[in-house]
């Protein structure tokens, strides 16, 4: 607790270490293949959600339309899924560089230099903000779970903390793969020939 106190307060030095970490790591042999592998597992649970997430959707709104019946905690239950869809791809796009990105200048770009841009924004962007939100996101959490905190909502489901923590664990995958995203940048540049 006082660890994450103090990495709180000072943010600066938790993002510098991170990207210190990350780029030490990304040193390690073939650390892309276990990482890739923790990604895609992010994702099959991201897909299930959004299966789960489809069903029960559907469900709600035949209920809410033939028999005028609904539940608050299953309209809830939605939106923690939805947010587990969401958070739990971040990482899988990222490894498959389908994430957002203005492409205006960047295709015109040579081989390189893209590679270069990618290295650059994973390490003063990408990074840094997985860290940052990891960090900030702790506290909360742990607030969360200590104060009980459930629904506002007659009805509705408890233990918001376990939904808060997806925040946690999504950003750790992205920062996982943006390790990942080094190594292979680095591969690529080592043993490109070209331009």
């Amino acid at each position: 607790m006082e660890f994450v106190n103090y990495l709180t307060e000072h943010l600066d030095i938790a993002i510098f270490a991170g990207i210190v970490i990350a780029l030490i790591i990304s040193f390690v042999p073939k650390i892309e293949v276990y990482i890739e592998s923790l990604t895609k597992l992010f994702m099959i649970i991201s897909v299930i959600a959004l299966i789960v997430l489809t069903l029960i959707v559907s469900y709600d709104v035949i209920m809410r339309k033939l028999f005028s019946a609904g539940s608050i905690a299953l309209q809830e239950l939605e939106w923690h899924l939805y947010d587990i869809v969401f958070l739990f791809a971040i990482a899988y796009t990222l490894s498959k560089d389908k994430h957002v990105r203005v492409d205006i200048f960047y295709d015109k770009f040579p081989f390189k230099v893209k590679k270069i841009i990618n290295l650059i924004t994973i390490l003063f962007f990408v990074i840094p903000l997985s860290v940052l939100i990891v960090v900030e996101a702790i506290p909360f959490v742990q607030m969360s779970y200590a104060q009980h905190e459930a629904s506002g909502d007659p009805g509705g489901l408890c233990c918001r903390w376990v939904i808060k923590s997806a925040m946690i664990w999504a950003f750790l995958m992205v920062y996982l793969q943006a390790i990942a995203e080094l190594r292979k940048i680095y591969y690529v540049l080592k043993h490109h020939k070209g331009e």
